[in-house]
């Protein structure tokens, strides 16, 4: 049985529940099979819907019973709204992107690969070793682990040109994860009440790292091809802005690479205005059609600071990135985040330098290259058949998403939640504009659990947009 019959006996069911009382005894697998007409897997799903919704649980060798709802008394609160104040900024304690999705969902919103996309063998081969050497039980150096710090500089020192300087060890700081780093860059070489230029759309977690480091957020439009480099020379001119936050390579969420013009034109105004690129190369490993070109391997003059996570292409149990940054704005940098962290878990650096060395590593990103080619490419055809009204901006040469335009009068808010009824999880667009969206937008993510999936997803997107049209 489908989805669609799953859905329909999460329905029944549900209507039983709510006129039962709780702890009140299902109807036996084989009763529901029967009443429904339907398969024992499709009944079993179901129960699983409802069990991750909270509603059932299960108790083996007895029964599944109506859960029962404790209430508790109310608590008071109301005394910290007087101790804390009004908020400094007013931003979500997390995207869509960030919701989990109950077993059985088809989920297109989220910002991570799914497991079989990751080097599972790898990262728990190497998690064992880290936790059997010394550096389970000593402290790492603040700055990062000398080694992982020499990867990292020779992984962007592939992309220095000729004649250029490339980045060494003692340029680089590993990190706890990319977004700890971006709310130490914004601190460090903006501040609050100062000017940050950025993309629009662009990624969420930079937009919230931003607001809670009280930068001034200028936006710059951007479309497939990235900014116009006269909009963001016309930005730092009017604002006098101190830098300008980019994902040069597959942007989070448009997919878009920059191509060498728009690459020189940009850092030239950037190095006219005396001021800084912050380049997230969020998606390094993730090239489908293209490689990752990063900015920074052009400038050896201290105008980029450059930062890389592992995080989406190793694991995410294995929060580990670095920045690269010369000169003052290293130590600016580095100050910041000794105030925060002091430094990172050694077993995770030893673990993920581990990984990254291993010759399994390359061979494991020529494969993931592949699959995410494949999921790209049927979401791109399912979309094209089943859900013609929304507009594919761009077929993105890597990354993990699709940004995708609906109609204008389209009710976002309402479209996604009519997803969410019929099992698709979808990412409203209006999360990744740190000012008003031009239009409604959906990014979809296609490396996430079963692309074969994607066709049912787009007919479930293609319904739900005919009706609300």
């Amino acid at each position: 049985m489908d989805n669609d019959s799953s859905a329909r006996i999460v329905g029944a069911l549900r209507d039983w529940i709510a006129a039962a009382p709780a702890g009140a005894r299902l109807p036996s697998t084989r009763a529901l099979v029967a009443t429904h007409a339907a398969s024992p897997i499709t009944v079993q799903k179901a129960l699983r819907v409802l069990t991750a919704q909270g509603l059932i649980e299960s108790r083996p060798g007895v029964g599944t019973f109506v859960r029962a709802i404790r209430v508790a008394r109310p608590l008071e609160f109301g005394w910290q709204t007087a101790a804390l104040g009004s908020p400094p900024n007013r931003v979500p304690v997390s995207a869509a992107a960030m919701r989990d999705a109950p077993q059985g969902v088809m989920a297109l919103h989220s910002g991570y690969p799914n497991r079989e996309l990751l080097p599972e063998r790898l990262v728990r081969s190497a998690l064992t070793r880290a936790a059997r050497s010394d550096v389970a039980v000593s402290r790492p150096p603040v700055a990062g682990i000398p080694e992982l710090q020499a990867w990292f500089a020779a992984e962007l020192a592939d992309a220095v040109p000729a004649g250029a300087t490339p980045p060494t060890a003692s340029d680089v700081l590993v990190l706890p994860g990319s977004q700890s780093g971006l709310s130490s860059i914004f601190r460090a070489l903006v501040g609050a009440g100062h000017a940050l230029v950025m993309e629009s759309p662009t990624y969420w977690g930079a937009i919230t790292a931003a607001e809670q480091a009280g930068v001034r957020v200028i936006p710059v439009p951007s479309g497939a091809a990235g900014p116009d480099p006269d909009d963001v020379a016309r930005a730092f001119e009017e604002t006098g802005a101190r830098a300008f936050y980019a994902q040069p390579n597959y942007a989070n969420p448009t997919g878009a690479q920059w191509s060498r013009d728009t690459t020189e034109r940009i850092l030239s105004v950037v190095r006219a205005s005396g001021a800084f690129l912050i380049e997230d190369d969020w998606a390094h490993d993730f090239g489908i059609t293209s490689t990752s070109a990063p900015v920074a391997g052009m400038d050896d003059a201290g105008h980029v600071v450059y930062i890389r996570s592992l995080t989406k292409s190793v694991s995410p149990a294995i929060q580990i990135a670095a920045i690269i940054a010369r000169g003052p704005a290293r130590q600016r940098i580095l100050a910041d985040r000794v105030a925060s962290s002091m430094y990172v878990s050694g077993i995770l650096q030893a673990a993920a330098l581990d990984i990254v060395t291993q010759p399994a590593w390359r061979a494991h990103l020529r494969g993931v290259r592949s699959q995410l080619r494949s999921r790209r490419d049927l979401l791109v055809d399912s979309l094209s058949e089943h859900a013609p009204r929304a507009h594919l901006t761009a077929i993105p040469a890597g990354g993990l998403n699709l940004w995708v335009r609906l109609p204008d009068d389209t009710d976002l808010p309402a479209l996604v939640r009519s997803c969410a009824e019929e099992n698709l999880f979808v990412g409203p667009g209006s999360e990744w504009f740190p000012a008003e969206p031009p239009g409604p937008f959906l990014r979809l993510n296609y490396s996430g659990p079963n692309p074969g999936a994607f066709p049912e997803a787009a007919r479930i997107l293609g319904r739900v947009l005919d009706r609300s049209l």
